[in-house]
């Protein structure tokens, strides 16, 4: 049976990559902007109209989405575009691996999903 000190060996430390993505998913709208990102990349004038927001609060959340690396913005003519990128959900997943190794890996017990 494994100890707590070989558990808290296998789960690597964060970093502040993964601070602010933790930051930025926190927030119900920003993730919700993300999906909404899926299926095409859109202004913030056109991402602002799917929500009760005024355009500078949509603007503030795709300012934190956009420092945690999560979209990427380009101008094109007057508006500046914004889409998914992909970079930094792979090292949060990556980050998260060794918690879903040592869940499946404890004997006797089985990780809850919701």
């Amino acid at each position: 049976m494994s100890g707590f000190s070989d558990i808290y060996c296998a789960v690597p430390s964060p970093d502040r990559l993964c601070d602010r993505l933790f930051v930025a998913l926190a927030n119900p709208v920003r993730r919700r902007l993300l999906e909404i990102l899926t299926r095409q990349p859109l202004s913030a004038g056109e991402l602002s109209d799917r929500f009760d927001l005024s355009r500078p609060a949509v603007a503030e959340h795709l300012k934190v989405l956009r420092e945690a690396g999560l979209v990427a913005d380009e101008p094109r003519g007057r508006r500046r575009i914004y889409r998914l990128t992909a970079e930094p959900l792979t090292a949060l997943g990556d980050w998260l691996h060794p918690f879903e190794k040592i869940c499946r890996n404890q004997e006797g017990t089985q990780c809850e999903r919701s």
